[in-house]
């Protein structure tokens, strides 16, 4: 599973990193699809989530990156920690802890970058008017872990009701629609 998750958690993490660098200096500002966040809010919150992440290696502190923090740089330096911790075979098997349901660092990772990752990216495109494709496999690894889970996800802070996905819509779009976001 370990190559499988690092191709992907690398072509994840390089379109989302794409848009970072992207973003016009006025979009930072801009609302995002998720509710009363802004697109700089989308992108610290997935740097905050890849610092926890790492943290749960070594039990180390973690913050989302603050508002005069560069999250770009940030962003440069916590994927580069997930990249190494993904190719380095102890660490990659590493068990995390019960705040991370226990499994390995990999496996978390995997679900993290289909399951925020992944769906962040579309709402920081479509927040800052870039491109919204997604990754294709992305989209089917995400769409395997969160519809089993649908009710689980359904909460304050998560996904919002699931709103109905045109006639004939793309996987990217099911997905989507799925988790509350108006296509």
């Amino acid at each position: 599973m370990s190559d499988d998750t690092t191709a992907l958690y690398d072509r994840i993490a390089d379109r989302f990193g794409a848009l970072l660098e992207g973003c016009p200096p006025d979009r930072w500002a801009a609302p995002s699809p998720c509710p009363g966040w802004t697109a700089r809010d989308v992108a610290a919150h997935v740097v905050r989530n890849h610092r926890r992440a790492l943290a749960g290696l070594d039990g180390s502190a973690f913050t989302a990156p603050g508002p005069d923090q560069d999250v770009r740089a940030a962003w440069r330096c916590v994927t580069t920690g997930v990249r190494g911790a993904l190719r380095d075979p102890l660490l990659a098997v590493f068990p995390l802890g019960p705040d991370f349901g226990s499994i390995p660092f990999a496996a978390f990772i995997r679900r993290m970058a289909c399951a925020d990752t992944l769906i962040h990216t579309w709402d920081l495109a479509r927040a800052t008017g870039q491109e919204e494709t997604l990754d294709p496999t992305g989209v089917a690894v995400a769409t395997a872990i969160l519809r089993p889970e649908d009710t689980a996800i359904r909460m304050v802070g998560a996904f919002g009701a699931a709103v109905p996905a045109p006639a004939g819509a793309d996987a990217q779009t099911r997905l989507l629609t799925f988790l509350g976001r108006a296509v």
